[in-house]
């Protein structure tokens, strides 16, 4: 019973601090894009609003890897599959809405079709005209594979490196499928030059800040449901999986269902921020389904504190800003630098960031204080931390 013993100890004030954080960040963000005057050094540029809401979705895309990894020790190095598969669901419908403003002016088949001199539009593409119908493929579809993938793999005890060698393996065939022009996806261009979405200019200061905003939504709920998720009844039962499957099945529990529930939860999370993202780049292509786009992903947690939820947030934030810094400045060095990131990471800071910070505060706590003894010499106790 000792792994059903190791509940995750979350505390209400890290996800009342994260959320109020989350909601900082959505509301400042544009009143500073929009109040502060461009000279002032307070003002954020409209091309920093679409920086940052890529980087609340990357921490969206986080989540939803800590949500397995972290809580019922799934690795999957293919996540980027389902972060792709959202995006170019988003991608087809902003296509459609291109209508004839495209280069060849048809109003129903995409530049890339005409181009490709296809004659009628894909069975697969109709439907993606109505924003609705997107939404729903921008979760079903990802959601979808991962049932599919779980369910076999799960079914099959397939665990540990194996399951992540073909979760791997998933995403480098898919994207050498999306690479072929035949496929009806862009090939190796992908669908860009997106026009607008809901009828609003996605050039438009105010498109730009509403889809920021509406990645900030999306990153707080992703946040509660995980929580939710992880402090309930079934996540006690994810992190017994985690900790010991074979006594957890021996227990009774139907572990492979428990497992392909969370990793469907998770594939739509990370569904859903590929559809945000896509918006906000302009762009998405094959090489988002790239393994080692996946694996970077793993990095973003492993850096910030796997099993945290807010530690996974706020590794997506820093190492990307590190990316974003780094590629600019020394773009040589940044595949070095972040190799050198997770070796330091992996030896120095097994916890991540929040969990160093975290064990450095109860240190404090647990500290050596001095007691008067029975003979008025000073007994040096430890006081236990506080849960």
């Amino acid at each position: 019973m000792g792994a059903f013993a190791s509940r995750p100890r979350l505390s209400g004030l890290p996800a009342a601090i994260t959320l109020a954080l989350i909601a900082a960040v959505g509301i400042g963000v544009p009143l500073l894009n929009l109040l502060v005057p461009p000279g002032s050094a307070l003002h954020v540029p409209t091309y920093m609003v679409s920086l940052l809401g890529k980087y609340l979705c990357y921490g969206l895309l986080a989540l939803s890897v800590d949500l397995i990894w972290g809580y019922c020790g799934i690795l999957s190095l293919g996540h980027g599959a389902f972060f792709a598969l959202g995006g170019y669901a988003m991608g087809m419908h902003l296509m459609r809405q291109i209508g004839d403003r495209g280069v060849y002016g048809n109003a129903e088949l995409p530049d890339f079709m005409v181009f490709l001199n296809w004659k009628e539009l894909p069975w697969y593409w109709h439907g993606f005209d109505s924003f609705a119908f997107t939404v729903v493929m921008v979760m079903a579809v990802p959601g979808l594979l991962a049932f599919l993938f779980g369910w076999f793999a799960f079914r099959s005890r397939v665990t540990g490196v194996y399951l992540s060698i073909i979760s791997q393996a998933l995403t480098f065939a898919l994207m050498l499928a999306f690479f072929r022009n035949d496929m009806g996806f862009g090939g190796n261009n992908g669908l860009t030059d997106f026009k607008d979405i809901l009828g609003f200019n996605l050039q438009a200061d105010g498109t730009r800040i509403g889809l920021f905003v509406a990645s900030a939504i999306a990153l707080a709920l992703g946040y509660v449901l995980c929580r939710f998720i992880v402090t309930s009844r079934l996540g006690k039962v994810l992190v017994a999986v985690r900790d010991a499957e074979s006594r957890t099945r021996f227990l009774g529990y139907r572990v492979e269902y428990y497992k392909l529930c969370v990793f469907v939860v998770s594939a739509i999370m990370a569904g859903v921020a590929g559809a945000l993202y896509v918006p906000q780049v302009g762009i998405i292509n094959p090489s988002e389904f790239a393994p080692a786009n996946s694996i970077e992903i793993v990095i973003w947690v492993a850096v910030g504190g796997r099993g945290t939820l807010h530690g996974a947030i706020l590794g997506a934030l820093l190492v990307n800003y590190a990316k974003s810094y780094l590629t600019g400045a020394i773009p040589e060095v940044w595949l070095f630098a972040l190799g050198a990131l997770f070796i330091a990471v992996t030896l120095f800071l097994p916890k991540g960031v929040v969990g160093a910070v975290a064990s450095g505060l109860r240190g404090r706590r647990a500290g050596p204080a001095i007691t008067g003894g029975p003979g008025g010499a000073g007994e040096r106790t430890s006081e236990a931390p506080a849960e």
